[in-house]
């Protein structure tokens, strides 16, 4: 009969041992606690743990650049070091695999496989996330369309020639409908490992097919010509093709082992000269060098520009010169006087030469046809201190420019100016929650005595600012003529009253009433789908007199009114793939643009009228576009 096994407390693994071994008691599965600091509570900090210390030496990095390591014994055909495996370059390395889980679909931490063609989230050639050449020529393939609809009312001359008989008013019917679509095909080539370094070249081409279409209710704004059937006055259609950008990129060398920089570009480009694009914001043809400093915390650029003519509808480049050059020269400084506060100096010169030219509907637009139309040039310099970023909890962004220069034939002041005029803007903003509440101003100088040759004024190179409601605010994306003149009381997209031909085309104005624009402003997120923008503004102008003298009228006032927009973005993919933005913006117009947009003109003594002309009470635009991006 056999003994009974033993319990687990007395059981020997080892009965030939000569005595029997204790097994180590296992770890604590907490080690022990050690010794806690001093608990200070809210009394101030001792002296000797403030911070920063002082006297403390700081740990310099080794500064080393890593370069490809070199196999002289592969080159020979000898074979490589021992665990050296030959790949074409780190790209195609990939991941381990790796199965967190059983079942597959719960997750999959690394994405694995042959590289893809069209695919627009996992790893393609045609994307730049492998090289296409060698071990380091990269292939960037981007595809944009862009469309835009919009519906507007606009002070619109009602011309000599009516669309509907009988309109012998001043102004005649405000609707409009418009409709545009930018196709872009973008092509970038490229040496380099961008995510270490800068690119040693690229070359950027960037192909732009517009379509757009336009349809208002009178005559003699889309065609001088009176003739013709009532659709081909007041509708139309038109498409254009431009090689918008064009341009070589070319590092110049490296300045430290952080990879401080030189660069420089040669060709069409986009350049924005400040945080807000208040002066020059445009795609021309120039020459650029640009680079940082002491770790990225100094950035620079010098650049010139050989601006071309634009088209008339769509505002893309052509091929021919206008007889404008423009130099841009700014210096930015992260950090300025505070952390989280960047501040920018700047120089611009435009030189607009004398020059004639008439747009593709038949208008002259340079030079302005306004008072005396003698050809003449314009030479301005600008001086500017831009900022953005933060202090303490306020976010801050603002810009103040001094301009200066001669016009040899103002057509306003009928003779030889010299510019004197200044600029300032300011945006202060408090971040609580979800919620971004914004404060506006902005002040652009005007000329308050037109003929005394001093022209004090302000006005751009070619800007297109995103300030107090940018797209969505009716005020600052609309442009509309001034009292049935072939001049604009200010332009699309743009901030100044300026009473240019052309935004585009025609030549800068410092003979203009100025605006003084204070707002208040909220942006919203949502969701993270989802961001929200309302802006209120109000506007008036500086001065009268360059209004009084334009219109030969004793009657005109300040005010311009009451802008309100609202506006939405939503990207339902959560990346820029797909956008869809839309906003509403409206003007209440104060007495100001009463006084220059009156249906008819005020009862004159003796000459009895039966009532006097009114203005829309409400000019609005809708506006929605859409964003597609490969």
């Amino acid at each position: 009969m056999e003994d009974p096994p033993l319990p687990p407390e007395e059981f020997n693994p080892d009965p030939g041992a000569l005595e029997s071994r204790e097994s180590a008691p296992p770890p604590d599965l907490f080690p022990p606690i050690l010794p806690q600091l001093e608990d200070y509570g809210e009394e101030p900090v001792p002296r000797s743990l403030g911070l920063p210390r002082r006297g403390v030496r700081e740990v310099q990095p080794r500064r080393t650049k890593l370069e490809y390591p070199e196999y002289p014994l592969a080159e020979e055909g000898l074979g490589y070091p021992p665990g050296d495996q030959p790949v074409p370059n780190r790209w195609f390395i990939g991941f381990g695999r790796w199965q967190r889980y059983a079942d597959p679909s719960a997750e999959t931490p690394y994405q694995t496989g042959v590289l893809k063609r069209w695919h627009p989230y996992l790893q393609s050639l045609l994307k730049g996330d492998a090289p296409v050449l060698g071990e380091d020529i990269f292939l960037n393939l981007s595809l944009i369309s862009f469309t835009q609809f919009e519906a507007r009312t606009l002070p619109v001359p009602s011309g000599v020639s009516t669309a509907r008989p009988d309109s012998a008013e001043f102004f005649g019917r405000s609707e409009e409908l418009f409709v545009s679509n930018d196709f872009q095909i973008g092509i970038d080539l490229f040496r380099g490992e961008t995510a270490f370094k800068p690119v040693e070249w690229a070359i950027r081409l960037l192909h732009v097919f517009n379509l757009n279409y336009v349809d208002i209710e009178e005559a003699n704004v889309l065609d001088p010509d009176p003739r013709g059937s009532e659709g081909h006055r007041t509708s139309r259609y038109k498409d254009f093709f431009a090689l918008q950008e064009a341009f070589f990129e070319l590092h110049i060398r490296d300045l430290t082992h952080t990879y401080d920089f030189i660069s420089s570009r040669f060709g069409i480009q986009p350049f924005v000269s400040d945080f807000r694009g208040f002066i020059f914001n445009d795609s021309n043809l120039g020459i650029r060098l640009f680079g940082n400093h002491d770790n990225n915390r100094l950035q620079w650029n010098v650049a010139f520009f050989d601006m071309r003519e634009k088209d008339t509808y769509s505002d893309l480049n052509e091929f021919n010169a206008r007889d404008q050059r423009v130099f841009i020269a700014n210096v930015y400084r992260q950090d300025f006087f505070t952390k989280g506060y960047t501040a920018q100096l700047s120089f611009h010169a435009s030189f607009d030469e004398a020059s004639r030219h008439y747009d593709k509907n038949g208008f002259l637009v340079r030079p302005a046809p306004i008072g005396d139309v003698l050809d003449h040039y314009v030479q301005s310099y600008y001086l500017g201190w831009t900022g953005d970023g933060h202090i303490g909890r306020v976010n801050i962004t603002h810009a103040m420019y001094l301009v200066f220069g001669e016009d040899s034939h103002n057509g306003i002041a009928g003779r030889k100016v010299d510019i004197f005029g200044q600029m300032a803007a300011l945006e202060l903003s408090i971040d609580k929650d979800w919620l971004r509440h914004k404060l506006s101003f902005f002040y652009a100088s005007g000329d308050s005595n037109p003929t005394n040759g001093q022209a004090s004024g302000f006005d751009t190179i070619l800007d297109r600012p995103f300030f107090i409601g940018g797209p969505f605010s009716f005020y600052v994306h609309q442009g509309f003529n001034l009292a049935g003149t072939s001049v604009n009381f200010k332009q699309r997209d743009s901030l100044i009253p300026n009473f240019r031909s052309s935004k585009t085309e025609g030549q800068a104005n410092f003979v203009n009433p100025g605006a003084v624009i204070v707002g208040y402003g909220v942006d919203a997120e949502v969701a993270p789908k989802l961001k929200m923008f309302a802006n209120v503004n109000y506007i008036w102008t500086v001065t009268t007199e360059p209004t009084r003298r334009a219109l030969f009228t004793n009657n005109a006032s300040n005010e311009i009114g009451l802008d309100m927009s609202v506006g939405l973005q939503w990207r339902p993919l959560l990346t820029d793939n797909i956008i869809i933005s839309a906003g509403f913006g409206a003007l209440i117009p104060g007495a100001g643009f009463k006084d220059i947009y009156r249906a008819n003109t005020r009862p004159v003594a003796g000459f009895p009228q039966e009532h006097v002309g009114t203005v829309d009470d409400f000019l609005y635009s809708g506006l929605v576009t859409v964003t597609l991006t490969y």
